[in-house]
């Protein structure tokens, strides 16, 4: 723990007048740090899913829907999508775990060590 790190309670602190402190706004402060912080749970970890308490949200599935007899997409173009959704959801997984490297399979592709190299400088 580093002796130059601190932080100040303005809440608690001595100096602080009791009649200045208006407790409806700290509380609506701290339920809006409360909702932040679920907000940012929410987007860091997608695995949990999204649990509904309102029993009047739906969702409508645009993909099997009775209608979409009415725009045929041909084989080519379908795969095409799914092809570009494929390398999509690996871009996303490649970007959200960078501890997981990367794999060339591109015998052409190399790179080189500038930091230890036998030719450096020696330190």
């Amino acid at each position: 723990i580093d002796s130059t790190c601190f932080g100040r309670n303005y809440f608690d602190r001595s100096s602080i007048d009791s009649e200045d402190v208006d407790e409806d706004e700290c509380a609506a402060v701290l339920a809006d740090t409360l909702a932040l912080k679920k907000l940012a749970t929410d987007y860091y970890h997608p695995e949990v899913g999204v649990e509904s308490v309102d029993s009047t949200s739906f969702g409508r599935n645009y993909f099997n829907r009775t209608s979409e007899d009415e725009e045929k997409l041909d084989d080519e173009e379908r795969a095409m999508i799914l092809k570009e959704a494929a390398s999509l959801k690996k871009l996303a997984s490649d970007y959200l775990h960078p501890e997981d490297g990367i794999k060339s399979v591109d015998s052409c592709a190399f790179g080189r060590n500038y930091f230890t190299r036998p030719s450096g400088p020696d330190k």
